[in-house]
């Protein structure tokens, strides 16, 4: 986030950075944690930028990714957001939940993830213990464990395929009605074949899918000028076009 915002700020943009609830160093003060289909809070927070700023663009990074794409087509967009990007975005969250639990060499990210969710759960339950019951969670293994007992319950989805199915962008990628770009590499070991929405991009004219043969996760380095996220260069010159054409 402080690269692609240091990349904005020399393109003239200004930019805000925002945590999803819990992500921040303040506490979030209600029940409920973030999700990826939250969009409501990022609706919030396009509202705010809105009062100051006539024109806005949105980059989401990841599972950010996934919640900017729906926030673009699962209803018209505010009238101030021009265009968007999503970078590395699981859009069907169901297949990549599958990757990151089932495959071998998505052991180590996963237990990381997991581990801080169920510190989160933890934090949660000691300042809600009537609503929240951490008993057991460090048993948890997986995402699906995970959001089948606390995502999906917290947030009002029956369980985590409910969440899952809800939550994922690509249902909505073909009412996308402003610029938007959406960059996933074909070796994300995060990302299910499922996650590369391949008709949507062809069907819809302002949906703009680049799948690059390599990058990983938020990686996609390049080395002319020194080492540094390639993707940084091609969201703002994206969002450079997408401002002037509309």
């Amino acid at each position: 986030m402080l690269g692609m915002t240091t990349a904005l700020r020399a393109a003239g943009w200004d930019a805000l950075a925002w945590n999803f609830r819990g992500c921040g160093e303040e506490p979030n003060r209600l029940v409920r944690l973030y999700h990826s289909g939250a969009t409501e809070d990022l609706s919030a927070i396009v509202e705010h930028a809105a009062a100051s700023y006539a024109r806005i663009a949105l980059i989401g990074f990841s599972l950010g990714g996934n919640l900017t794409l729906k926030y673009m087509g699962e209803s018209t967009p505010h009238d101030s957001v021009v265009a968007a990007v999503a970078i590395s975005a699981p859009v069907d969250l169901a297949a990549s939940a599958r990757m990151l639990d089932q495959r071998w060499s998505n052991r180590i990210y996963l237990r990381r993830f997991i581990d801080s969710l169920i510190a989160k759960v933890e934090a949660k339950a000691l300042r809600f213990p009537g609503e929240i019951d951490a008993r057991g969670s460090r048993a948890l293994r997986n995402f699906q464990q995970f959001d089948d007992r606390y995502t999906s319950r917290l947030h009002g989805f029956r369980d985590a395929a409910d969440y899952w199915a809800r939550a994922s962008s690509r249902q909505f990628l073909l009412q996308i009605t402003r610029p938007t770009l959406l960059l996933n590499a074909r070796n994300d070991p995060f990302l299910a074949p499922e996650c590369f929405p391949f008709p949507e991009a062809k069907q819809n004219s302002r949906l703009f899918l680049e799948v690059p043969d390599t990058g990983g996760h938020l990686g996609f380095l390049e080395f002319a000028g020194g080492l540094r996220p390639w993707f940084e260069g091609r969201a703002t010159e994206f969002l450079a076009n997408a401002a002037v054409k509309g």
